[in-house]
């Protein structure tokens, strides 16, 4: 064989194996070659993760509401809230993320609706009968506590938070 049979041989196709063998392996390299790259990418929109804790059962889901002002903080979540996000929860486990946030002063509930009606059901003395929390792990003694009691800062990066339910 001469050198230019040899190259004419190279681009033949079926000494190149079959097109779908040649796309998996394209796409393997193309995979594994960005994978670094991926990993080490920041997240584009930096937010507030809050892992709730404490969820006695997997019924129902999970309220959390983002305040920036002590306006209504916590019990008007839909009229007052900067943000809202009601999570299915799974294993027992839930977490809510809010992106998009400017940088500020904040605080969050979350509340545990086991049955799904929209709201924290109380007994007759209005002590809630479903799971409760706030950031900072606020205390709620004889009613909420005060926003600045559950206020954090935020400065606009990755921020991490874990509010544990109260029944």
């Amino acid at each position: 064989m001469n050198e230019s049979t040899i190259r004419k041989s190279a681009l033949r196709p079926e000494d190149r194996g079959p097109p779908r063998v040649r796309c998996g392996a394209w796409f393997a390299v193309l995979l594994l070659g960005n994978l670094a790259a991926v990993a080490s990418t920041p997240s584009l929109c930096p937010g507030i993760h809050v892992q709730v804790l404490g969820i006695r059962s997997s019924a129902g889901t999970v309220a959390c509401a983002l305040f920036e002002s002590p306006d209504g903080f916590p019990t008007e979540f839909l009229r007052s809230a900067t943000n809202v996000m009601v999570i299915k929860i799974r294993n027992e486990q839930a977490r809510c993320t809010f992106e998009d946030i400017p940088p500020g002063s904040y605080a969050i509930a979350a509340i545990h609706d086991e049955n799904m009606n929209g709201e924290l059901d109380t007994n007759w003395l209005g002590v809630p009968k479903e799971g409760y929390g706030f950031s900072n792990d606020a205390k709620a003694s004889f009613g909420a506590p005060s926003f600045s009691a559950a206020s954090f800062l935020y400065d606009g990066r990755d921020l991490g938070l874990t509010i544990r339910l109260h029944y």
